[in-house]
């Protein structure tokens, strides 16, 4: 069947989706976006029975009891438990349809610009077992792109850099595909990691992920704030084991905070480098768009457009803009067949 006749199935349960590292998000056709939660998936060792997903789920990191443990299925951007990515999926679908197993929906999904098709194939895979009736991706900077409102089907450059939970995809989009492009395994998560390793070595403090997240959307920064800013940090003495809490301010968390940010500055310098001269042109003149959660870190914008000399424009909200342009994508045929990674067996019947 083309792809005129197939268009009569593209009913309301077809969901986008936003698979992230840290945070999950789905939206319905028709609807908008109706689910944005961790990812995280808890689970009872011994029988292998999910107790809970998403919300619920990320409340017992680092709290449960030896026969409970709570697994984050996706790293860096790609499916590192298999089983666990389509036990979530399969919740969040079903949750997307309130409820009802029995809807077999459509998804596109976005997936980091360079995934490798043995990973392609995992993310079809997990979404075909956990319900989806058919499966398409999409890479992430190309949907920020869109979620952006980039004109990114013009034929001319638009450079988005996509800051997740973890992984940084920077790419130089024109005429719907990418040019160039650049992902690097430091995000949101290598800026906790950066954090708790810093309180260890400073304060011989230990703290875990939820503690360090905190102090970063609390007190982190990638430039120095007008005034200062201190949080009190909660964690356990490594010399007496005993809990203890210190006090913490800005610039100790920027001085933290210093070598993931550089590696994401170094991907955007390679990234420029590679950019035919006619593209790079363009984005002169548009400026470079940061999306994604990691965006949100007072400073940022400052600090690329220091290290850049180019203007640097922060969407509105970079936590929704990838799965909104994914969400654009299922709503517009015409962009659908532009822009998403089609497997190369289906190809040719949707040329």
């Amino acid at each position: 069947m083309g792809f005129a006749g197939d268009l009569l199935g593209w009913f309301s349960s077809d969901l986008a989706i936003d698979l992230g590292t840290a945070t999950t998000l789905v939206y319905v056709r028709g609807r908008g976006i109706i689910l944005s939660e961790p990812s995280v998936v808890a689970i009872e060792k011994q029988t292998n029975s999910v107790l809970a997903v998403g919300v619920e789920a990320k409340r017992m990191v680092g709290r449960t009891p030896g026969n409970i443990v709570a697994i984050r299925p996706i790293k860096e951007g790609v499916i590192a438990d298999f089983a666990m990515t389509e036990k979530m999926l399969k919740y969040f679908i079903t949750k997307a349809h309130n409820r009802n197993s029995f809807v077999r929906p459509r998804c596109i999904i976005g997936v980091p610009s360079r995934i490798t098709e043995v990973e392609q194939r995992a993310v079809r895979e997990s979404a075909t077992h956990a319900g989806a009736r058919e499966v398409y991706l999409i890479e992430e900077p190309v949907a920020a792109a869109i979620g952006a409102g980039l004109p990114i089907t013009e034929p001319s450059g638009n450079m988005v850099v996509d800051i997740g939970g973890g992984t940084t995809d920077i790419a130089v989009i024109s005429l719907g595909g990418i040019v160039c492009s650049e992902s690097v395994k430091v995000a949101g998560d290598q800026m906790d990691d950066a954090i708790m390793g810093y309180i260890k070595r400073r304060y011989n403090l230990l703290i875990g992920d939820h503690m360090a997240e905190k102090v970063k959307m609390e007190v982190g920064s990638a430039y120095p704030l007008e005034e200062r800013k201190t949080m009190m940090v909660k964690g356990r003495d490594m010399i007496s084991g005993i809990p203890r809490t210190v006090v913490v301010n800005d610039s100790e968390i920027r001085e933290a905070l210093e070598e993931p940010i550089h590696a994401i500055i170094n991907a955007l310098r390679t990234s420029l480098e590679n950019t035919p001269p006619e593209l790079a042109g363009d984005i002169i003149d548009r400026g470079v768009v940061i999306t994604g959660g990691g965006s949100l870190l007072p400073g940022l914008a400052t600090r690329f457009q220091e290290e850049t000399n180019l203007p640097i424009i922060t969407v509105d909200d970079p936590l929704t803009s990838v799965v909104l342009g994914v969400g654009k994508v299922l709503d517009e045929i015409e962009l659908f067949k532009k822009v998403a990674l089609l497997s190369s067996e289906r190809d040719n019947a949707y040329s």
